[in-house]
């Protein structure tokens, strides 16, 4: 009999801490109120077969195309695809999303090595981390093997053991069915809500909503520091060649614009001063998490990428895209346009 590998999708929702009291602005069954949107919910995985996700999801890993996946600087990620799945190369450091993602439901499957090398913390080690590096959800080989429980396969890392142990033996493929919601800060950078996770682990309830106390890390409770909502996912090396397929994503806040991480690369080749149609000139200046700073009229503008190009700010409608013309770099910037 083979086991369905992921959850069903009701159940998923039914634990988010997204949902929330209903919406004054209709009525108690309202005829005129929109309608869902319909989504292919996919299948199931089982050991032999990845499932197919749903389809409203975007796919970070379909089995041969790792272009979303770079290292933590943005150049190409040293992880391997080997026989329809991606693997960790010891050594060669994290691997994280080029996209930015917030609130989200994120589906991974993973599997150690077999046969088993090491124990406790030496085996079959890696981990899920949103916010760039910041949180993590233990990938471990827990399966007969000892190690404290707070860093167990399925624990919030130092802070929450998962509420049961369901690893699989190694070799075979577990999965990750995880809601995340993202901790907000105000313009001051002063913590408005934390982070929070709920996680099944094989289908199975481990997490339920917990709230993080701050980022996740070993020997010490780290504080919360201010960062932007949406940021890579990415997947740790911890010297163990763990493999990883059928990674998918669904964002469950509405965003006006995609976003991304860019290579640092890219982003210190943006750093300089643009003239501005000849009142003034625009400062561009690197900031922390793959942001930049537009510095004009007096003010500085945070901004994101939408694309390897084009920016925009959050909060006011300031958007730059760069060009190259005649191998020299130009900026365009657009405010309230």
């Amino acid at each position: 009999m083979k086991t369905p590998a992921a959850p069903a999708l009701a159940i998923l929702l039914a634990a988010s801490p997204l949902l929330s009291a209903p919406d004054p602005s209709w009525l108690d069954h309202d005829r005129d109120r929109p309608q869902p949107a319909v989504v292919d919910p996919g299948t199931f995985s089982s050991q032999e077969q990845p499932g197919r996700p749903p389809s409203d999801a975007t796919v970070l890993f379909n089995g041969s195309d790792i272009s979303q996946w770079a290292s933590m600087d943005g150049s190409p990620t040293k992880w391997v695809v080997k026989d329809g799945v991606f693997q960790c190369v010891p050594g060669s450091g994290y691997a994280r999303t080029l996209e930015s993602f917030g609130d989200c439901q994120l589906h991974v499957e993973w599997a150690s090595p077999t046969p088993p090398h090491g124990n406790s913390q030496g085996r079959g080690n890696s981990g899920v981390f949103f916010g760039f590096d910041r949180y993590e959800c233990q990938v471990l080989d827990s399966f007969e093997n000892r190690t404290y429980a707070d860093g167990s396969a399925a624990a919030i890392y130092g802070q929450y053991p998962p509420l049961v142990n369901v690893t699989r033996p190694p070799g075979q493929w577990q999965t990750y069915d995880i809601l995340w919601t993202a901790p907000r800060f105000d313009a001051n950078g002063k913590l408005v809500s934390k982070a929070r996770e709920t996680v099944f682990h094989n289908g199975v309830l481990v997490q339920n909503n917990v709230e993080l106390t701050g980022p996740t890390s070993w020997l010490e409770r780290a504080p919360y520091k201010a960062h932007p909502e949406r940021l890579p996912i990415a997947l740790q090396d911890h010297g163990n060649p763990v493999r990883f397929r059928n990674i998918w994503v669904r964002e469950l806040a509405t965003y006006r614009h995609k976003e991304f991480m860019l290579p640092d690369s890219v982003l210190d080749g943006y750093v300089g001063d643009y003239p501005r149609g000849g009142r003034d000139v625009i400062h561009v200046a690197r900031a922390a998490d793959g942001l930049l700073t537009f510095n004009f009229g007096g003010a500085d503008f945070v901004m994101h990428a939408e694309s390897p190009t084009r920016f925009y700010a959050l909060t006011t409608d300031v958007q730059g895209e760069f060009t190259d013309k005649d191998g020299k770099k130009e900026l365009r910037v657009t405010v309230g346009d």
